[in-house]
């Protein structure tokens, strides 16, 4: 059996779990490959771009009725918003001390990561409330897995 990973979402759309974090944002082919390159929360023009390059993936997949490609996107918007909000509120992102404490966040330690977040949240919100992503995520959800799949969780 292939490992976890080793699926090609897009040949084997039925091996994709629907989870509303972000697992799999790193792992998950051929959408990393295809979206990662877009994602960037440097500072608010940064995020703008990146967010118009996912949103512009994001109506390719739909218009394929793709839904883990859609989602895919609907990840890296979610994974915007909360790593610039990450740094938003602890200088240089550091959740935790060395000691594994976790550091009490700032307000903010960084604006320009805050205003970074509000662009990823609002296209994020945008996505999950359409009603395509919706049509076709419970379309998704109703399919009838193949119990051979490799499962993408994690």
């Amino acid at each position: 059996m292939a490992g976890e990973y080793e699926v090609n979402f897009r040949e084997r759309p039925e091996a994709y779990r629907y989870q509303s974090g972000e697992q799999g944002v790193f792992k998950v082919q051929p959408y990393k490959d295809e979206l990662l390159p877009d994602w960037s929360f440097k500072d608010e023009p940064a995020a703008e771009e990146s967010v118009a390059a996912l949103q512009e993936k994001y109506e390719d997949y739909r218009a394929e009725e793709d839904f883990v490609g859609m989602d895919m996107a609907r990840k890296y918007l979610q994974m915007g918003f909360t790593r610039a909000m990450r740094y938003a509120k602890y200088p240089g992102g550091q959740k935790y001390d060395e000691d594994g404490t976790e550091r009490e966040p700032e307000q903010w330690a960084d604006p320009e990561k805050r205003a970074s977040a509000i662009v990823f949240r609002d296209a994020w919100q945008d996505l999950t409330d359409n009603p395509a992503y919706q049509r076709l995520k419970e379309r998704h959800q109703e399919k009838v897995y193949d119990p051979d799949a490799s499962p993408m969780e994690g």
